[in-house]
């Protein structure tokens, strides 16, 4: 990493302490997509050399040249073959084969555990993640984004909005450029059908940024673009950015403040993609066709690069799932990796230090699913419905309570609600849950269930419905596990969440 600044004590506790604003800028997290690199060496030359020094008088640089050396060192001709230069590029993946950029949570790999070290050592006031990006093609050279739908950190999202934003689109304009905002396709093999202006999880650098109440921009250059005009326009971007948070600082920090500072009642821990568009924009695209392919033997698009301006559908996202905030979390000693991880994260966790009983909230999760394939190197898990058991429990010494009332209580929530999509439960840390270790034997079952119904009329009268389901009746498994889950024997565990809400 370089730190380019004017202070003269140049430690990070140092750096937490100066009025300028610091600004960590990251490249080559996908060091396919290395503008960034370039961009940003170019832009401290020009500072070094003076043509850029007033850049730092009110504002600190922090910046990551190359994320991925892994991904980096693997480098040549066509490694990214959907973007124009250049001619040697790196990989998108750590030697691990491991995407940096879906590992904010789950922080499995050393330079994301690394990163976030550095993030809680600075305390940057603005982040840039600087991406190229794939997709559809369009007029716009740098597209970049935030989390302005629902964001966890409203008030940073606001400063990005009304501060922000209108600094670089003023400085990537007036270098001759066509800034953008960087919206998802729809449909790839319609264009027309749509554009998402979503919103990211955080699993992705500025979800976790969003959530961690860290303004956070992706940058996402058109890969379709001359990699030359791709550099200048992040050289431009980052130098804007850097002016906009120098001299916003006092606005900006109140904003970051006041996020830390809100405990909302609620929060947002799983979003889906709105049924309707929320409004219809007037898109700078370029003119396409489509013709059969007789490679892929379907309809594809061609870009034809003429410009178009087109009325296209902006879909947008909004919350599915919320749960209301809790005290705090309680983790048993058998998951003191879960305290481990939230403390890598810098999310202050408390350890018990004698036995104490509480009667707290468990969840019970309902018919969770297991992805059918790794991703990231895990298997992911998905439960859309749980219940709530009230039960008193001793958590003994070496317990852990993780307190909401906390400037990271909102990381914390999202990774401890089993149904948030990016919780440690989704990644799969919890699999052992969904595992039953108990069983029976056919010949101590078959004459319980005869006593059972012999002591029970009631339970007689359900059989007997059950029994009516041709399918039931002729499976011998199923009627034996019918009277197994009624015999009041059986895990009481099974499905139930370890992780209990005070």
């Amino acid at each position: 990493m370089v730190i380019a600044t004017r202070e003269t004590k140049r430690d990070f506790a140092s750096l937490r302490r100066s009025q300028r604003a610091r600004v960590l800028a990251q490249a080559g997290i996908h060091s396919g997509e290395i503008d960034g690199k370039d961009a940003g060496l170019m832009l401290l030359r020009d500072i070094v050399l003076g043509r850029r020094a007033d850049v730092l008088d009110a504002a600190t640089l922090l910046f990551v040249p190359v994320f991925n050396a892994d991904g980096h060192e693997r480098s040549g001709s066509g490694k990214r073959m959907n973007q124009r230069g250049p001619d040697n590029a790196g990989w998108r993946t750590t030697a691990r084969n491991l995407n940096l950029n879906r590992d904010y949570v789950k922080l499995e790999a050393p330079e994301t555990v690394a990163l976030v070290g550095l993030i809680e050592a600075v305390d940057p006031d603005l982040y840039l993640d600087l991406h190229v990006t794939d997709g559809l093609d369009h007029q716009y050279d740098i597209t970049y984004g935030f989390n302005e739908q629902a964001p966890w950190s409203p008030a940073a999202s606001g400063w990005m909005a009304r501060s922000l934003r209108p600094a670089i689109d003023r400085g990537l304009t007036a270098g001759g450029h066509t800034p953008g905002w960087f919206y998802m396709e729809r449909d790839g093999h319609d264009p027309m059908a749509g554009l998402i202006d979503g919103r990211s999880g955080a699993r992705l650098s500025h979800g976790y940024g969003d959530l961690r109440h860290l303004p956070t921009v992706l940058v996402e250059n058109h890969s379709l673009k001359p990699y030359r005009r791709r550099v200048l326009g992040t050289y431009l971007l980052v130098e804007h950015a850097l002016r906009a948070a120098g001299s916003g600082v006092a606005d900006l920090r109140r904003a970051i403040a006041a996020d830390r500072a809100a405990r909302p009642g609620s929060l947002p821990v799983k979003f889906a993609l709105d049924e309707k568009p929320s409004r219809i924009e007037n898109f700078a695209a370029v003119t396409y066709e489509y013709f059969q392919s007789p490679i892929s033997g379907a309809r594809e698009v061609r870009w034809m690069g003429k410009p178009a301006v087109q009325k296209v559908p902006v879909f947008t996202m909004s919350p599915s799932i919320r749960v209301a905030r809790p005290a705090a979390y309680w983790i048993p000693p058998a998951r003191a990796d879960l305290a481990a991880k939230l403390r890598l994260h810098g999310v202050r966790v408390e350890e018990v230090a004698a036995p104490v009983t509480r009667t707290l909230q468990f969840y019970r999760l309902q018919a969770p699913t297991v992805a059918p394939a790794p991703f990231e190197g895990r298997m992911m898990v998905t439960v859309e419905h749980v219940t709530t058991e009230p039960l008193e429990r001793t958590w003994p010494a070496g317990s852990f309570r993780v307190p909401t009332d906390q400037p990271l209580g909102d990381l914390a929530m999202v990774m401890l609600e089993p149904q948030a999509e990016d919780s440690l439960f989704s990644w799969g840390y919890l699999l052992e849950v969904l595992q039953r270790t108990e069983y029976y034997e056919n010949y101590i079952m078959e004459p319980m269930a005869q006593q059972m119904l012999e002591r029970d009329p009631k339970l007689r009268e359900q059989w007997q419905q059950a029994l009516k389901d041709p399918a039931f009746a002729k499976d011998a498994a199923a009627r034996l596990g019918w009277f197994y889950e009624r015999s009041g024997l059986t895990d009481d565990h099974h499905l139930l969440y370890p992780v209990a809400r005070e």
